[in-house]
């Protein structure tokens, strides 16, 4: 029972998930255009992720970090979901 509850939070959790990584690689990539989020690249992406690759760009710092927020929570529920299962 609790894991399902915790299944279908991880899946509603997830809905956001294009919104966020959209919004995130465009500041990262420097590009408004939408074809950023179906090309496979993922280096810069995981430099800006972890580290400050912009630091005087306080629109980047302000969604790395609701990103990284957003994808502690979705680890989160992963590992409880997991650890139920």
């Amino acid at each position: 029972m609790i894991s399902n509850f915790i299944f279908i939070l991880l899946l509603l959790w997830g809905i956001p998930s294009t919104f966020f990584r959209s919004k995130f690689r465009k500041i990262v990539y420097q590009t408004e255009d939408w074809k950023i989020n179906i090309k496979p690249v993922f280096i810069k992406e995981l430099k800006g992720l972890f580290f400050n690759i912009f630091p005087e760009d306080d629109a980047y710092i302000k969604v790395r970090n609701q990103y990284r927020i957003y994808l502690m929570v979705y680890l989160l529920l992963f590992i409880i979901y997991i650890l139920i299962k």
